[in-house]
């Protein structure tokens, strides 16, 4: 089979006729539209029903391309939960602002907080995902994490007042369960101890309790690993193991620092 024939066959057997720009673009522009971060401000609240109106026009068509003649009962569906949802975002918002002591106002954490954007995307994906619809959820998610380096599995479920500072290099497996106040660091995995096919219908990655703070690079992984409430995680920690609540969990490393040794004498120091 030749190269040409090979695309040819590929397009015949694609299953889903999809636009995955547009449906990127789509998200992107509801997510600023939402959150008040268009130029140009609407003038009356006819013109925001309008608009909505129009984003949810738009939506059904993209269903259409995946859910094949269900595509309006699930927009119906998605736009009903949406303002509960809303609420949700809200939320997270208010307890980034309350927490990041560099966050002057909650316009300062929707306009420029790339872990805001992620949790955005990924509570309206997430939605998507517990209704079975197929592909829109994890193009969503995969968007949002080229955009911000934040990787949240849609599969994922996340209680309210979630807060992730700076957010880069950051995995939340499909299975993952994260309770309420939790907050993530940069660099940190909730991962799964082994990946194969054959795990696919079981609890792979851990369980976060309320009120837990999970500092950079740490790793959390398996799915019987709960870490419990009021537990605070250092940073670079290696965990497969469940913590009890109101743990403190850190690495100990060795710092040696010496002073500028004499010219010619070999350096020796451990970090």
């Amino acid at each position: 089979m030749s190269f040409t024939e090979h695309l040819h066959l590929g397009y015949q057997n694609r299953k889903f006729d999809i636009d995955k720009r547009k449906t990127e673009d789509f998200i992107d522009r509801f997510f600023r539209f939402i959150f008040f971060l268009e130029y140009q401000r609407c003038s009356d609240i006819t013109q925001i029903e309008e608009r909505l109106n129009a984003f949810k026009a738009e939506f059904t068509e993209i269903l259409s391309c995946v859910m094949k003649g269900q595509e309006a009962v699930e927009s119906e569906v998605f736009f009903a939960k949406f303002s509960d949802i809303y609420r949700m975002l809200e939320k997270d918002a208010q307890y980034i602002c309350e927490n990041d002591p560099a966050a002057q106002n909650m316009e300062e954490v929707m306009f420029s907080y790339p872990g805001f954007f992620a949790i955005a995307v990924y509570r309206f994906a997430h939605e998507l995902f517990i209704n079975n619809v197929p592909l829109i959820p994890r193009i969503w998610t995969e968007f949002a994490h080229s955009k911000t380096g934040i990787d949240i599995h849609p599969g994922a479920e996340i209680d309210e007042n979630f807060f992730i500072d700076h957010g880069t290099g950051i995995v939340i497996g499909e299975t993952t369960v994260i309770g309420k106040k939790v907050k993530i660091y940069q660099g940190v995995t909730l991962g799964a101890l082994s990946v194969t096919k054959d795990l696919e219908h079981q609890k792979r990655h851990p369980t976060i309790e309320d009120h837990v703070v999970i500092y950079a690079n740490a790793t959390i992984l398996g799915g019987e690993t709960i870490i419990g409430e009021n537990s605070l995680i250092g940073g670079n920690v290696w965990i497969t193991e469940s913590v009890a609540p109101n743990s403190v969990v850190f690495h100990k490393g060795q710092v040696t620092v010496k002073n500028k040794l004499p010219v010619n004498e070999p350096i020796n120091f451990i970090i």
